[in-house]
């Protein structure tokens, strides 16, 4: 078992994570306030969700460098002051502007802790089974977070104000920063001479950013219009630019070789399709539920809590004794199959449907990812140094981002486009939009059956 001071870090690392997916999970639930008490229009309400995200995606790769570069702790602490004076900010906001700003500032404060966290855990456990053991509580507090917050969304807003979605980071997080300076190891980093590449990092936030930003603006722009093959086209320069530049450079920001080992490429190519299709259906079920079955927002994050407890007890108690008996291969494969069957089901999701019977299956078999997503993380950061921890921490982290937008945005666009088909041709609202859902789920069947598929080649 782990000594008592690697406990005291892990307990901190997992406090930050906590904040920061409850922070995800509970501003989703709280929109529908957040854009009647500032008037904001539907496009852009959005933008409380797309100015994190765009920060945050953004940033993770070159927080993670950086971390290496000038002390992974360092970045640890300031992305922690940087996120809980964000959450106060977003909290007070009595704008729009305000509160766009202010959730831009906490995806910038998100990325430096995110970035490096896994790195953290790679290099204060570096014996396989705690490791295994340390990775496993990660992700059981973050499943834990997302349940919080779906549950905490709508009974803060409901019974006080949306406002407190945001006060409540402030313990968290000022409890976790103080824990951290006393309880992580101090790490001196390699110096900025080491991969202070400035033209790389500016190439790699721009089209990260860019690239995030064209992927969440398609639900209200389109695939095929000029808006998003313009500023897509622009985002695969930046980046392509940055791959030059990273072949070239004499002290790269992401050295290339990373990507030599089919493990760590691997798991994060299978990770964009989990994320994918797991994301689109957290949002998606969540539509289901409110838009035709009519449930509130506290109702909808008490229906969804089982999947998020049946993660989070999986993730504790099973992955890492399963990755250590079975191997983290055949594990990761055995998860994606049990979200394969949980999304299949919801393809033929009916429009009266009985939670027992059409729901709490698939919110059962969603425990597939607890499996599933301690077994990649693994695999992800097993080709992690002490010198590039943060860096291979970062980019699995922004393969996660990029995976979730995309999968939002996808399995969004495909819905709606079938919805609108469904209400021409004289369907019910009730009945298209549940037509639309299939076609998504369909969709993330798809892209979980091929995570399989490259998993298992």
């Amino acid at each position: 078992m782990p000594r008592p001071s690697r406990t005291a870090a892990l307990v901190a690392l997992c406090a930050a994570m906590l904040m920061i997916i409850l922070d995800g999970s509970i501003v989703t639930v709280a929109l529908p306030a957040i854009q009647h008490d500032l008037r904001f229009s539907p496009s852009s309400l959005t933008w409380t969700v797309n100015s994190y995200m765009i920060a945050f995606g953004g940033l993770l790769l070159l927080a993670g460098r950086l971390g290496d570069l000038v002390g992974r702790k360092r970045m640890f602490v300031a992305g922690l002051a940087v996120f809980t004076v964000a959450s106060l900010l977003c909290g007070l906001s009595t704008g729009q502007d305000m509160l766009i700003a202010a959730r831009f500032v906490q995806g910038v404060g998100g990325a430096m802790t995110s970035a490096v966290s896994l790195g953290m855990i790679v290099t204060h456990f570096p014996e396989p089974r705690e490791r295994g053991r340390a990775i496993g509580a990660y992700s059981f507090v973050g499943a834990a977070g997302a349940s919080i917050g779906q549950v905490l969304g709508g009974v803060l807003t409901e019974a006080v104000s949306w406002h407190w979605i945001f006060f409540i980071n402030l313990p968290i997080g000022a409890a976790a920063a103080l824990l951290a300076v006393r309880v992580l190891e101090p790490d001196q980093g390699l110096g900025l001479r080491a991969g202070a590449d400035l033209p790389g990092a500016l190439l790699v936030t721009a089209g990260l950013m860019l690239g995030v930003y064209t992927i969440v603006e398609t639900s209200r722009y389109g695939w095929g219009s000029a808006h998003t093959l313009g500023w897509g086209a622009l985002a695969l320069v930046l980046l392509a630019g940055f791959v030059v530049r990273q072949a070239t450079a004499a002290a790269p920001l992401l050295p290339l070789g990373i990507f030599r080992s089919r493990i760590v490429a691997g798991a994060n190519a299978v990770q964009v399709l989990m994320v994918s299709a797991l994301f689109g259906f957290q949002i998606l079920i969540a539509l289901y539920l409110q838009e035709v079955r009519g449930y509130g927002a506290a109702g909808t994050g008490l229906a969804m809590l089982p999947a998020a407890l049946t993660i989070a007890t999986v993730s504790l108690l099973l992955s890492a004794r399963l990755n250590a008996r079975f191997g983290e291969r055949r594990v990761l494969l055995t998860g994606i199959a049990l979200l394969v069957v949980g999304i299949g089901l919801l393809t033929r999701l009916p429009v009266h449907a009985a939670y027992a019977v059409d729901l709490l299956p698939t919110m059962l078999l969603a425990g597939g990812f607890g499996l599933a997503t301690s077994a990649l993380t693994t695999l992800g950061m097993s080709g992690a140094g002490a010198g590039d921890a943060g860096l291979v921490s970062g980019l699995f982290n922004t393969s996660q981002q990029v995976g979730g937008a995309l999968g939002v945005a996808v399995l969004s666009t495909f819905a709606a486009a079938r919805t609108r088909g469904l209400t021409a041709a004289g369907h019910d609202h009730a009945t298209a939009l549940t037509g639309g859902f299939h076609v998504a789920f369909h969709i993330g069947a798809g892209l979980l059956i091929a995570a399989i598929v490259l998993a298992a080649a």
